[in-house]
């Protein structure tokens, strides 16, 4: 008998604003329910697998991961996160657009980050 541990499900919680919003389970019940679904499975795979590397998880820098779904709906998810006390944050959800996450939504997640650490 091995003493390895029993893999731990990570909590995954979602980023609150100070006005009680959740925005990346806000934007997640907007999507399609097989885009929902499909979103669920790849962020239940990150807490149970984490850390994650590609496909499914890419490293974004100074702590930021981003968790990357190919939709049914033939669109590509992300939703940006963090590790913050055990937990993963989700800090920020979006349909790609393009072949680079924006600096405009890089720069949300890391403002979400900052706000978590204070």
């Amino acid at each position: 008998m091995t003493d390895d541990p029993q893999p731990q499900k990570i909590p995954l919680v979602f980023f609150r604003t100070a006005a009680g919003a959740e925005p990346v389970r806000e934007w997640l019940k907007g999507l399609p329910e097989a885009d929902r679904r499909a979103m669920g499975k790849d962020l239940l795979r990150a807490q149970w697998r984490w850390p994650v590397g590609m496909p499914l998880c890419r490293p974004l820098g100074n702590g930021l991961w981003e968790v990357r779904t190919g939709l049914p709906t033939k669109r590509i998810a992300r939703v940006l996160l963090c590790l913050y006390e055990g937990h993963l944050v989700a800090l920020h959800g979006f349909i790609k657009k393009s072949r680079t996450t924006s600096d405009d939504d890089l720069a949300l997640a890391q403002k979400r980050q900052r706000e978590l650490e204070q």
